[in-house]
């Protein structure tokens, strides 16, 4: 079937049969790579990304599902050339390790910041609670999101 969505602002077109999923198609046709697909089941959080604002698990969305819809990748976050307030967070608190999870991170935590202007801690942990690290970083990544806010990170 034939579908049309936006990722990051731009329009696309792709053929895609019924069970491709969306993270097939923005790694495969879209050419974005910032999407991860670790788990492949809808349990760990790396492939998120926004659609319609929303953060969904794009290892098990099927890409028909999205026809019509807005994407949002990590790639369309900040501005051409600088960083957004919350990946400049990210680096300021140190908190990504390995990364992998990274791209799952800042979108689960753009949707929570766009909800919600100062989140508190438990705000914080039940949005991000469907986003794994295997490094562990959650307390890096709690501050991190805190200073995206304006709050005063104290731990």
């Amino acid at each position: 079937m034939e579908i049309t969505f936006s990722v990051n602002g731009t329009r696309h077109r792709a053929t895609v049969d019924e069970l491709s999923t969306v993270a097939e198609l923005l790694r495969g046709p879209v050419g974005l790579q910032g999407t991860k697909i670790a788990c492949g089941e809808g349990t760990c959080g790396a492939c998120t990304v926004l659609v319609n604002g929303s953060p969904l698990l794009s290892c098990i969305l099927l890409a028909a599902q999205v026809d019509g819809a807005e994407l949002q990748t990590v790639e369309g976050l900040g501005e051409e050339g600088s960083l957004s307030p919350l990946q400049r967070a990210f680096i300021e608190e140190d908190a990504f390790q390995c990364g992998f999870c990274t791209p799952g991170q800042l979108l689960s935590a753009s949707a929570l910041l766009e909800r919600t202007d100062k989140p508190t801690r438990e705000d914080i942990r039940a949005a991000m609670s469907g986003n794994l690290c295997r490094c562990g970083a959650y307390v890096k990544i709690e501050r991190a999101i805190l200073r995206a806010s304006g709050q005063e990170v104290n731990v």
